[in-house]
């Protein structure tokens, strides 16, 4: 779906406001939200909310045992300057969901400079699971987005989350992105990292940062039986050149993946064998 299809904006009604209130600048772009929440019934996980509007057509899929599934599909070119794109996704006491989406996110940017946002939030009730398992983002050139996600996790909730990132199409140099991870167990801090790449970001493609490489990915894993088991910190990869991925075990029960690489293929690779996903 294009953008030509949507309705025309309608004509803005004269505003009464008095002239010492500064009026807001309009900003271009689509403004939507998609909302799924996942509840346990009869010994299952149904979709009682499933909904959304603008790029984002929510499709179910068949269910893996007692856990739903949603993939996110787009339908149309999103996220565009000016877009302001939000998910929000709840899963309730005992529930288990995953969610995914069809095709990677193009970040581009559009008829205006304007920078985009794409706004995730994530809640995980007690004894409930989430995966989050998007496919890549891809910021293209002179595009600008700011993307974020929020996790509000229960005590006992489960979490899988694997994001990965190209920093450019072939051949051409990467847009402005920033990217804010906030994860909460408990009502407690468990993770906050935030991360910039492209025009204004000092240092991203350094030695200390990204080294040249493009791609970059991480997994990141909260379960309770994680205090009774915690894993050792351990590297993936023997050749810088080709890239690299490490396991880090966080002050919690959650384990943190990153891998970093020249190209897709080497980042699936890496973060596979970091932890296989089916």
């Amino acid at each position: 779906m294009s953008r030509a299809a949507l309705p025309p904006t309608p004509t803005p009604v004269p505003d009464s406001t008095p002239a010492s209130r500064p009026a807001e600048r309009a900003v271009p772009g689509v403004h939507a939200t998609a909302r799924i929440r996942a509840a346990r019934a009869g010994g299952t996980t149904v979709l009682p909310v499933l909904a959304g509007d603008g790029p984002f057509d929510l499709r179910r899929g068949h269910t893996h045992g007692d856990r739903a599934r949603v993939c996110i599909l787009g339908v149309m070119s999103a996220p565009l300057g000016g877009d302001r794109l939000r998910i929000e996704a709840a899963t309730d006491h005992g529930a288990h969901l995953h969610i995914t989406t069809a095709a990677a996110t193009i970040a581009l940017r559009g008829p205006t400079t304007e920078h985009a946002t794409y706004d995730v939030h994530l809640r995980v009730a007690e004894h409930a699971s989430l995966h989050w398992l998007p496919q890549p983002l891809i910021s293209a050139a002179r595009s600008n987005l700011r993307q974020s996600c929020t996790i509000d996790l229960a005590s006992t909730a489960r979490l899988l989350l694997r994001e990965e990132v190209v920093l450019g199409r072939s051949g051409e140099p990467p847009g402005r992105l920033s990217t804010r991870l906030t994860v909460h167990r408990d009502a407690r801090p468990l993770l906050e990292q935030q991360t910039m790449f492209g025009p204004g970001a000092p240092g991203w493609d350094g030695p200390a940062v990204l080294a040249g490489h493009r791609a970059v990915g991480q997994i990141l894993i909260v379960d309770p039986a994680l205090d009774q088991h915690p894993p050792r910190a351990r590297l993936f990869g023997d050749d810088p050149a080709t890239g690299q991925a490490v396991l880090t075990p966080l002050a919690g029960p959650a384990v943190l993946i990153t891998a970093l690489a020249p190209d897709t293929l080497h980042l699936h690779r890496l973060l596979n064998a970091a932890h296989p996903i089916a």
